[in-house]
């Protein structure tokens, strides 16, 4: 009497699943948003101006 064995699966050589934000990211750029330096400079300059300009209409006779 024939013993019965029973199919070997198929030795699939699945892949590992793809992680769903990998390929979303290596399509985005790098880059800056907004320069914080220009709006930082834009401050100093103003405060620069309004002391020089304090200065020109109340000079400082101090000793």
């Amino acid at each position: 009497m024939p013993q019965f064995t029973s199919p070997r699966p198929l030795q699939l050589s699945l892949r590992k699943p793809r992680n769903p934000l990998v390929a979303p990211a290596l399509k985005r750029q790098a880059g800056r948003h907004q320069s914080p330096n220009d709006a930082r400079a834009q401050r100093q300059q103003a405060r620069l101006d309004l002391r020089h300009l304090l200065r020109e209409r109340f000079p400082d006779d101090s000793p």
